[in-house]
């Protein structure tokens, strides 16, 4: 097996399986007052996380305010080989995607101004040892933090916009994987880096023709989520320096491999919603939103290298026609590039997702909320990746909001997320040329729960 298909075997590198409440990797949190909705807001003025679901509601926030929210992400991940064998349980972890939101301007007034920081990827998955797929992927570590500085207008009491500059602030991502099909126990490679600051935009309009009807419409860019000079570690392999005792088995294990860093890009989709809000009586909101996501923009997965890879200078390692084996000078299956570059197929779909949700305000200091969502799945048969298992998704969100006073009041927020079973055969990786990756069956489903606090000025 050759360290170039280890770097790129089912290997979508900013990539995460427990992705809350959106499709691929994308972690959908506005806010614990939309997330106990389903996730509704584009056509609602809730609060200040307007910011992230339509900017243009935000001068509609009647008070300036400070809104601070964080979540715990727990994902269960299951895997059973298409050969049989076993099922293996992804090892418990923890996630915290956070956000935060402030709000400022004129009381009463036309104009607000306000920032954002939230995290819209992030995620860290162990499998269990021995898996089958570990030559693709043992674990994952992702962060990302964004920042949103944020204008809005209401040119009329019934019509507003706004619009915020979305800026990939800080981000990082480690992946390991065991190199497997080799006569030496431990061996690991291991991507190491840190992205680079990206730009794009969040621009919204709202329109609320009554006190019981209000509709909004957002649209949020593409980010490309780039690494330029990450690091290419691989640990328990023998000594390869020339003269070596072991240096002829370091050779038929990795030949020609002289990177020591990489570059890769990952498009985070733009995605475009429309949102109706309700209001049939002054204690009981209801939203929808239906949102697209650009996920076609998603074709490949590309690695280039600071040195050679090895492309084409195989040797032959474990057992000829076992998996895991490779017959000398044939080249990795799925995929293709040449001696500085690896590219893996992805050819995402766009796709939609619809949002129901509602509040009531029991008392004066007490709202509850509750909602429900369907998200299709951009993943096609036969490209599923161990760190994106993706498919349709179920969600149950509830939820609630105290005041304990005028000012100060907490939120919280609960969501069950089933990603529907997904099975891939090999039959489809080698129809599509993706036999870079594992067949097999993938159950997942995600529990979100989240606490905050909000204070108006």
């Amino acid at each position: 097996m050759t360290v170039k298909r280890l770097l790129l075997a089912g290997g979508a590198l900013l990539a995460s399986a427990s992705a809350a409440s959106a499709s691929g990797f994308q972690v959908y949190l506005p806010g614990h007052k939309s997330n106990g909705m389903g996730g509704v807001g584009v056509g609602l003025s809730l609060d200040q996380s307007a910011m992230f679901l339509n900017p243009g509601a935000l001068a509609m926030v009647r008070a300036n305010g400070v809104v601070l929210g964080a979540n715990a992400t727990f994902a269960r991940v299951a895997f059973r080989s298409e050969n049989g064998g076993p099922q293996r349980d992804l090892q418990p972890t923890v996630t915290t995607p956070f956000n935060f939101y402030a709000s400022f301007g004129p009381k009463d007034g036309k104009f607000k101004a306000g920032i954002a920081v939230y995290t819209p990827a992030g995620s860290k998955l162990v499998y269990a040892d021995g898996w089958e797929g570990r030559a693709a992927l043992t674990q994952i570590d992702l962060k990302s933090v964004f920042v949103q500085p944020t204008l809005s207008y209401a040119i009329t009491p019934q019509l507003s916009v706004g619009a915020g500059l979305t800026i990939l602030a800080l981000g990082s991502v480690n992946l390991q994987r065991d190199i497997s099909a080799l006569p030496y126990p431990g061996a690991t490679i291991e991507l190491d880096g840190k992205t680079k600051t990206q730009f794009g935009v969040n621009a919204g309009i709202m329109f609320k023709p009554s006190e019981k009807l209000s509709v909004g419409i957002s649209y949020t860019s593409k980010v490309n989520a780039m690494v330029e000079d990450g690091t290419v570690t691989v640990k328990g392999l023998p000594d390869a320096t020339p003269g070596s005792p072991s240096y002829s088995a370091s050779r038929r294990i990795n030949p020609g491999f002289t990177a020591t860093n990489f570059a890769a890009s990952l498009p985070i989709p733009a995605h475009a919603a429309i949102g109706i809000g309700l209001m049939p009586t002054e204690k009981l909101t209801i939203g929808l939103d239906v949102v697209w996501t650009q996920w076609s923009a998603y074709r490949e997965l590309r690695f280039d290298f600071s040195g050679n890879n090895g492309n084409g200078d195989y040797a032959a390692v474990g057992t000829p026609g076992q998996p895991g084996s490779f017959p000398a000078s044939t080249g990795t299956p799925g995929l293709v590039g040449g001696n500085n570059t690896s590219i893996s197929k992805r050819n995402y779909q766009d796709v939609l997702a619809f949002r129901l949700g509602a509040q009531y305000k029991v008392t004066e200091a007490l709202t509850v909320r509750g909602g429900v969502v369907y998200d299709q799945s951009p993943v096609r048969d036969g490209y599923v990746t161990p760190e994106t298992p993706d498919n349709d998704r179920l969600a149950l969100t509830t939820g609630l909001s105290y005041d304990v006073s005028e000012k100060f009041g907490i939120d919280a927020s609960y969501q069950f997320i089933q990603i529907l079973k997904r099975t891939q055969t090999q039959s489809q990786l080698l129809d599509n040329g993706t036999t870079d990756r594992v067949a097999g069956t993938y159950n997942s489903f995600i529990h979100v729960p989240g606490v905050g606090v909000h204070y108006n000025f």
